[in-house]
């Protein structure tokens, strides 16, 4: 039992560290499109996408200003999600599968990504917790992914969160425009 003590206290050490240094300015930040690193990401995960037969659908605002980010750690994000959705939609009849990506500007000089998919939904009680450190519900998850997605958003003044869809899960993130 203390192994396990221990070895959750490591990794929860490992976890704030990351955290530190996501936050800490020695990434080099630039203006980009949030359309094109989209598209950039689409085509890293293009053949993870058709093997499991999902079908991409975008909505993006093509006047939207750029945003001051980590291109890196924006796609890391991304691409996360991404394959999070893939994972969570394998339940549902291939022809089902649908992963929508929508960019659009908010009442605030924000930027909006939307990621909505057709996956069964995430359950109401766990819709705040699966950014929660080491919850997961999947059976061979760690509970890392989203805890670290959430804190490299926040790390660039965003907000990323969950929310029931129509037919699935929608998970956006906000991001201030490059002032």
């Amino acid at each position: 039992m203390s192994s396990i003590v221990q070895a959750g206290q490591h990794a929860a050490e490992i976890i704030e560290s990351l955290r530190r240094v996501s936050k800490q300015d020695n990434r080099k930040r630039v203006p980009l499109s949030v359309n094109t690193l989209i598209r950039e990401v689409l085509t890293l995960a293009e053949i993870e996408l058709q093997s499991h037969q999902v079908t991409v659908r975008t909505s993006f605002d093509e006047t939207i200003p750029a945003v001051l980010a980590d291109r890196i750690q924006l796609q890391q994000v991304m691409l996360n999600l991404i394959k999070n959705a893939i994972e969570a939609m394998t339940s549902v009849e291939t022809n089902s599968r649908i992963l929508h990506l929508k960019t659009e500007r908010d009442r605030s000089p924000n930027i909006v990504i939307s990621m909505e998919d057709s996956d069964p939904g995430i359950e109401p009680a766990n819709i705040e917790r699966i950014f929660d450190r080491f919850f997961t519900t999947k059976p061979h998850g760690m509970g890392m992914g989203l805890a670290i997605c959430r804190s490299i958003i926040e790390a660039h003044n965003g907000r990323l969160w969950a929310e029931a869809g129509d037919e699935g899960s929608i998970f956006r993130i906000s991001l201030p425009c490059n002032p």
